[in-house]
């Protein structure tokens, strides 16, 4: 009996040593992180050397917790943004030609059929986007993003279009989140889709929707939308939030860098993206002025087989390198780039 009850003791004190190792003052996991979906690289050696410096008390380059800011755009970054994979571009396409055409005009269908590759995803497009959703109330649009999202590409074999996270991008996520980072998506797709997506999203445990900052269509109380002022009625009990197809602002360039500022208030410590339309976040991240060490990381489209990649990486990385961010090989640093079973079609889908 004394055997056994000794042997107890000693089993409890081992777990609750391993438990000490394994987890930080909130219970998250954070020693010994195992990155199941990356090769061994520059990028990720990088990266884990600068969170090891940054998350150490005794270190020079040490920030405390609440200044861990760390910014992701998320089209291209942390998810599929190939051409017919696009999500926000596919909703609007998939809403005024298949889902809803009933509810909107002749030239919004016009604008859907014309999209083709090489389109240019900014302000005027983001308008009609604005203008298509018009009357819904922001969560019959949320809903609809969600129901949209279980459609499937035929770009790719057996992956819908809310499955389309990237897992070694969601893994740093993880990562950076069990590291005591505050994690933010600062996209360019319309804010209240960007939450539904991330909601729906591998990185759904790690960002909240305060922390989802996007382009933003004009919203009113139902039964204001006319009327051009806000401050001419209250919102009361019952009431309902509505898009009115107006637009207000497209969450690119230097307004990547101005939203950060209006709504985080300071500036991150890490920033990654994947265009040249990031590049005002990633500069606003290393500006020296920064009062922490800052690093920004830019993923590359390389990948054709796994992916529809067309980006040379000797051209890009040379290119970031100079800026000062550093590249990620989607060919070569991402080990896997999808869930089992998700594969590239023999062609991309072209309607």
């Amino acid at each position: 009996m004394k055997f056994l009850k000794r042997a107890i003791v000693l089993l409890l004190l081992f777990v609750l040593s391993f438990s000490l190792i394994a987890c930080d003052v909130n219970g998250n996991e954070k020693k010994n992180f195992q990155f199941e979906y990356w090769n061994e690289c520059e990028a990720l050696t990088s990266l884990t050397t600068y969170v090891t410096a940054v998350t150490d008390e005794k270190s020079a380059d040490y920030i405390p917790e609440q200044d861990r800011i760390a910014v992701f755009d998320m089209d291209g970054t942390l998810v599929c943004e190939t051409y017919y994979t696009y999500y926000d571009t596919m909703m609007f396409i998939e809403y005024c030609l298949v889902d809803h055409p009933e509810k909107v005009s002749e030239e919004l269908k016009d604008v859907a059929r014309s999209i083709a590759p090489g389109y240019v995803a900014g302000e005027d497009l983001a308008r009609n986007f604005a203008q298509a959703y018009a009357g819904m109330t922001v969560k019959e649009f949320s809903d609809y993003v969600v129901e949209f999202g279980k459609k499937h590409t035929k770009s790719f074999n057996n992956m819908r279009y809310i499955d389309n996270c990237y897992l070694p991008m969601a893994e740093v996520v993880h990562y950076l989140y069990d590291n005591g980072f505050t994690i933010y998506v600062i996209s360019g797709t319309e804010r209240t889709t960007t939450r539904a997506i991330v909601a729906n999203s591998l990185i759904k445990d790690y960002v909240t929707p305060e922390h989802v900052i996007g382009t933003d269509f004009e919203v009113k109380v139902k039964g204001h939308e006319e009327e051009s002022s806000n401050m001419n009625f209250k919102y009361e009990d019952g009431d309902e939030l509505v898009l009115t197809g107006g637009f207000i602002q497209k969450n690119l360039n230097a307004n990547k860098s101005i939203y950060i500022e209006r709504e985080i208030g300071k500036r991150p410590v890490l920033a990654f993206g994947n265009s040249g339309s990031d590049t005002s976040m990633m500069n606003y991240a290393i500006d020296s002025r920064n009062p922490y060490k800052a690093q920004a990381y830019m993923v590359v489209a390389d990948d054709d087989v796994r992916e529809w990649g067309t980006q040379d990486f000797l051209t890009k990385s040379a290119d970031y390198k100079a800026k000062g961010y550093t590249p990620i090989s989607m060919k070569n640093d991402f080990a896997k780039i999808y869930p089992d079973g998700i594969t590239k079609a023999p062609a991309q889908y072209n309607p």
